[in-house]
């Protein structure tokens, strides 16, 4: 069985491969700016989530790399364009400068639309089953579309300078965050031959551990600092954005964050024979600094 970090390091190797030898073309600086966002590091949790729920279905890891690789694509294209002048307009992403600081807000916009368009691509000109390709395609298709991370960004852009409900925040939280990490859960599934149980297992566990990645985000941003967290800190004061923190306070958003991991870990453990690589990796979650 695999650890989280040989799950990460077969990740990087497949990221550090992408879009390589395009240096002749003539949009040469496109690739340059989508490998920037690509390869600027991160904790690459949701290739690591399909490569660990493959396995944990019965499939071999290695299988899954395509999925994973356009899971990390479509989450650095949302990056892209969350740190978009037009969007939170952050200069800072991973400890550098966000995309559109060096290549320019127009490189930037068409880097972040090539990436989600070369996240179907890789699914669907890779070697798995045409089924496989099929249903992981269309779970990526949920996560980025209008229920999850554009339906989101619209909510969270529209929600500047109000006070959101907590119902308000969950309806963007569950779309901007929680879709694309419960797509993740479920694609490894798909590729590692799941079945109905597993698969519904994956999306719960995603969905939850989404929300206490989102209300760890809310807590980073206002205890943390620049240096540690490798992005701007305080944007969400400065933008007058409603967040966990500005509802509940960090006492009880860790508390939260505590009961939301422990049901991600109840349900991969009645779904999987052996669980416990999912289970501490909800774990390490919960208390990441970064």
């Amino acid at each position: 069985m695999n650890t989280i970090e040989d799950y990460r390091r077969m990740a990087e190797a497949e990221i550090a491969q992408t879009f390589r030898g395009g240096e002749k073309l003539p949009q040469h600086r496109l690739l340059e700016a989508m490998r920037y966002s690509l390869l600027a590091g991160g904790k690459r949790v949701r290739p690591v989530l399909v490569l660990a729920f493959c396995e944990a279905a019965g499939g071999k890891a290695e299988t899954a790399i395509p999925a994973a690789l356009a899971v990390e694509m479509l989450h650095t294209y949302s990056l892209i364009h969350d740190d978009l002048p037009c969007m939170d307009n952050d200069h800072l992403r991973r400890g550098k400068p966000t995309n559109h600081i060096v290549f320019g807000e127009f490189t930037a916009t068409l880097a972040g639309d090539a990436l989600q368009a070369e996240a179907f691509g890789t699914i669907l000109r890779s070697d798995l089953p045409a089924t496989v390709k099929a249903d992981c395609a269309e779970a990526l298709a949920d996560a980025a579309g209008v229920d999850g991370i554009c339906g989101g960004q619209q909510l969270d852009m529209e929600g500047n300078g109000k006070t959101l409900s907590e119902d308000a925040l969950i309806n963007v939280q569950t779309r901007k965050t929680g879709s694309l990490l419960s797509a993740a859960c479920l694609m490894g599934a798909i590729v590692g031959g799941a079945n109905p149980k597993q698969r519904e297992a994956a999306q719960i566990y995603g969905a939850a551990l989404g929300a206490a990645f989102q209300i760890r985000d809310d807590m980073l941003d206002e205890i943390s600092t620049a240096a540690t967290l490798g992005k701007s800190v305080g944007t969400d004061k400065r933008d007058e954005k409603t967040t966990f923190m500005s509802l509940y306070g960090a006492e009880k958003c860790a508390k939260m964050i505590a009961k939301l991991t422990e049901n991600a870990k109840n349900t991969v453990r009645e779904a999987f024979p052996h669980p416990e690589v999912l289970t501490d990796f909800a774990d390490s979650l919960a208390m990441r600094e970064s």
